[in-house]
């Protein structure tokens, strides 16, 4: 990524509007500068799709990832976006993410002219938080009333959070389902199998703690502790699946977001619910 700076990038991220909170987990505005070098924005695996928009540009929607995505944003750029919750782009988008998984395509692509239409109503905005809300309100006259997320994935999504490690083994039982059968759903509704989705949260899980310690002001805490904390075997365990998830090692990773966010990044909409679950999940677990 692009030092960050006074002019640097902003990124702030918050819950959606209440008619989609069900289906979306977090909207964000991120803002480059006019007088800020270009910046790469490294777009990570999460678990769902995402709606994105550049003001001024025509909207995308972003498949769920298996590896990271590296974005180059000129400087000047304004992009609002959201992040639709695992499992829920079916109800959203109309096509199965399946169909999507590490594609980046033109919202026209998915929804014809209302796909360019949703562009125009973000672009006609007077502000980022205007443009945001076009883009929310856009995106929920296209949610398919008789289109509803898979239950049974949901309840696999849930179970699958950060703090819930030992559930995956256990998941078809606890589902009364086979491990094909989940498998299947799975996959269908959400892109991904159980195994690699819950790889993604798992390490979503690792973020969010270091996010939160970035945004107290301190540095995160040593490497094989939160692999312990997150959920890891130990600290190679991490680094493995850090490269797979990121691309890079995870003191490169954590050096790099540190830098990043240090120059107003809000990731609290993200951090703050992944972190309530495992510690909820642990508490669950422990009694």
């Amino acid at each position: 990524m692009s030092p960050a700076g006074p002019t640097g990038p902003s990124y702030v991220e918050r819950p959606p509007i209440s008619a989609l909170a069900d289906v979306v987990s977090t909207v964000w505005v991120q803002q480059i500068a006019a007088g800020a070098p270009a910046y790469a924005h490294r777009n990570l695996p999460h678990g769902g799709t995402e709606v994105v928009c550049a003001i001024g540009a025509p909207p995308h929607v972003v498949g769920p990832l298996t590896g990271a995505q590296v974005e180059v944003l000129a400087p000047g750029t304004t992009v609002v976006g959201m992040r639709l919750r695992p499992g829920a782009g079916g109800a959203l988008l109309g096509v199965p993410p399946s169909e999507l998984v590490d594609l980046t395509v033109p919202a026209d692509a998915i929804w014809g002219r209302a796909g360019i239409a949703l562009g125009d109503r973000v672009g006609a905005g007077g502000s980022p938080g205007e443009a945001l809300a076009a883009l929310q309100a856009g995106v929920l006259a296209r949610r398919l009333t008789d289109a509803h997320p898979d239950p049974l994935v949901t309840e696999a999504v849930r179970r699958l959070m950060p703090g819930r490690t030992s559930a995956i083994a256990a998941l078809p039982r606890l589902l009364a389902v086979s491990e094909r059968n989940l498998r299947r759903r799975c996959q269908a509704s959400v892109g991904l199998g159980p195994k690699t989705l819950h790889r993604t949260l798992r390490f979503q899980g690792f973020l969010a703690r270091a996010q939160l310690a970035i945004a107290a002001g301190r540095s995160p805490d040593g490497l094989a502790e939160l692999a312990v904390l997150s959920g890891y075997t130990d600290q190679a365990h991490l680094t493995r699946e850090c490269v797979r998830l990121t691309g890079t090692t995870p003191r490169a990773f954590l050096a790099e977001t540190t830098d990043a966010c240090a120059c107003g990044h809000d990731h609290a909409a993200s951090y703050q619910p992944m972190l309530a679950a495992s510690f909820k999940n642990a508490t669950a677990q422990a009694s």
